[in-house]
């Protein structure tokens, strides 16, 4: 993607349903959990590197004996940061004392980490603080095993200040309104309550206090204590939790907008962010990784016993396009062919743009996530050409020499790897006022293949804001002289903020919204954004139910090819001597190629739940009145 664009997170969590000698034996370790959180965690660095953190529980230790581990890393590397960390105690432990190094038990009763239950997280800080206290998982302490809660997730709730009130409500005392920690509290009171509920009914049925522990592990309903914590929940999550008994969980929201996937068999029980993840780390067959059902919990109990639990209603299904288009890898059997399927779907337009010119046309990507939609769109040019080959050895009715034959069949597609990317430039800007010059140096291009009759089409994954392509990419691609510079998005056009989990929550950056306000400008129609203000002011204190998304009107009057007219325009500029032309997928072709993933309201405006249209229509009144502030 030429914008840099965050994402939130990635969970990977393991539950061991075997003793920790039988992995010892069959797998040489009693740190098979560990090493296979570690893979787990690097499969998915994609989705945060910012930070990452790794929680573990150990089952049935006695009391005095330690058994929640955790640690948090915001180090330029944080996943191997973390590793080293519990790679060096280990040893540590185990070189000065060589008797725990065959016997499990001791390794299990002196070795942190060591667990049957392990959680790890990959983070990208979108707002706040990135410090390492911004980091999960997070923990939850007490002295009764049972209300040790540990929480990481993958989400965004856009009614922080309402689960924040409501915390008050119930007699909290919440230390920060961070989504996380009012989400954990949330979860910590219902497991509270039902804990003492529990312990109450065992001292009546005669139990004393130490028989009570194992009882309350077994009686402890996990899905009825999460029902009443995500009963009022608004946003994308895919929230992951362990209690400190043993039991854990993986909750989706009810939409599907953060994804899930899960296996099981009779040694483990595996969730993580994305499927080839746990596919690559444990080898098992893509129909064998299954999807979590938006609504539904998957709970181990202490025991073992596993089960799917529906929660929550499940709403109409939006699960996130972007995670198609973007975010997830490609490696994923699915994503694969959608991310061709993109591409494919594109080439109408594209040839339209060239007239139809191939043989004077460079088809060239983006790195690194456009590459596979480049393929679909290049398979599509020598369908093309392919058409154009038989219909010129027809016409030519038999009469043909070998040698027009041969000229005719040798025409292919001319691609070249135009822009290369420096990771390395691109990581060390960060400061907003000084970033345009180094900005206009993240790619480099490869100069001697574009002649001065040559298009030059290039694909990105998606345009968010546009500053690369028009401060580095279009810039550099004009000093090669092509006739005409096509930059297609895979994806349509990004037109309203994200509020489920990705870092697009200022209006005014996104290039589509600016072109909509030229366009009104340029029409006389400006007072189309006083009218909306007014239209937004009007619902502030409205329940979100009753919400209208009104930024919808500020898009109302132009058609798309309108709008990536006026971006064409806009990122092509007085200094650019290439004629520019922006094309963007329609949202009916994105919808053909990601079936399952219909959540589009980056691109529609159509929230998948109600506090979206209230975060749309406070971000629109934030760009009014100039504030700086995020929507949500």
């Amino acid at each position: 993607m030429s914008d840099a664009l965050k994402h939130e997170c990635g969970i990977a969590l393991i539950r061991l349903l075997k003793p920790l000698e039988y992995y010892k034996e069959k797998y040489g370790s009693a740190f098979y959990g560990v090493n296979k959180m570690y893979l787990m965690m690097e499969k998915q660095h994609n989705r945060g590197q910012d930070g990452a953190g790794f929680a573990s529980i150990k089952l049935d230790v006695k009391p005095g004996e330690r058994y929640i581990s955790r640690v948090r890393s915001i180090a330029q590397q944080p996943i191997q940061d973390i590793f080293a960390q519990i790679n060096e105690r280990i040893n540590t432990e185990l070189t000065q004392h060589p008797e725990y190094q065959n016997d499990v038990d001791l390794q299990k009763k002196n070795i942190p980490y060591i667990g049957e239950v392990l959680l790890g997280h990959v983070r990208y800080g979108t707002f706040g603080k990135n410090s390492v206290e911004s980091v999960h998982p997070f923990l939850r302490q007490n002295n009764w095993m049972h209300r040790n809660l540990i929480v990481a997730g993958n989400f965004n709730m856009t009614n922080v200040n309402e689960l924040f009130d409501n915390l008050i409500e119930i007699g909290q005392h919440p230390k920060e309104k961070a989504d996380t920690i009012t989400v954990m509290e949330k979860i910590g009171h219902f497991l509270d309550d039902a804990v003492s509920k529990i312990y109450r009914d065992l001292k009546k049925e005669g139990y004393n206090k130490n028989e009570c522990s194992p009882l309350i592990a077994e009686r402890l309903k996990v899905g009825k204590i999460l029902k009443r914590a995500a009963k009022n929940w608004d946003g994308g999550y895919v929230m992951a939790g362990l209690l400190g008994h043993g039991d854990s969980f993986v909750l989706r929201d009810p939409s599907g907008i953060r994804p899930a996937y899960y296996y099981k068999d009779d040694e483990i029980v595996v969730v993580a962010s994305e499927r080839p993840v746990i596919q690559t780390v444990f080898d098992v067959p893509f129909e064998s990784v299954k999807e979590l059902d938006p609504g539904h919990a998957i709970i181990t109990k202490k025991s073992g016993a596993t089960k799917i639990k529906k929660i929550l209603e499940p709403l109409e299904r939006k699960a996130c396009s972007f995670e198609r288009i973007y975010f997830s890898r490609g490696s994923d059997a699915e994503i694969y062919q959608e991310r061709k399927k993109l591409g494919r779907l594109l080439m109408p337009k594209v040839l339209e743009a060239i007239n139809n010119d191939t043989k004077n046309s460079v088809f060239s990507y983006i790195p690194n996530t456009a590459e596979t939609s480049f393929y679909g769109m290049i398979e599509t040019v020598e369908d093309h050409l392919n058409e154009q080959k038989t219909k010129s050895i027809l016409n030519g009715g038999g009469k043909l020499s070998a040698e027009k034959v041969t000229e005719i069949l040798s025409e292919r597609p001319r691609i070249e790897k135009i822009a290369i990317k420096d990771v390395k430039l691109r990581t060390f800007i960060t400061e907003d006022s000084s970033r345009d010059d180094l900005v206009a140096h993240v790619y480099d291009v490869t100069y001697g293949v574009i002649k001065p009759t040559d298009n030059l089409v290039i694909i990105d994954d998606s345009i968010v804001r546009g500053t690369t392509l028009k401060k580095s990419i279009i810039k550099m691609m004009d000093r090669l002289n092509p006739k005409k510079i096509v930059v297609v998005s895979s994806a349509p056009q990004i037109r309203y903020p994200d509020c489920y989990g990705i870092d697009m929550a200022n209006l005014e950056t996104l290039i589509a919204f600016r072109a909509a306000l030229e366009l009104l400008k340029d029409n006389n129609q400006y007072h189309i954004v006083e009218d909306v203000y007014n239209k937004c002011l009007e619902q502030v204190n409205m329940k979100d139910k009753n919400v209208v998304n009104y930024v919808k009107e500020i898009y109302g009057n132009f058609t798309d090819e309108e709008i990536s007219d006026k971006i064409s325009e806009l990122l092509g500029g007085d200094n650019i001597k290439s004629e520019v032309k922006i094309i963007f997928q329609p949202v009916e072709n994105l919808h053909k190629a990601c079936p399952k993933n219909l959540g589009d309201w980056y691109f529609t405006g159509n929230y998948p739940t109600a506090g979206g249209n209230r975060v749309v229509n406070r971000a629109f009144i934030n760009f009014y009145e100039g504030n700086k502030e995020r929507a949500y």
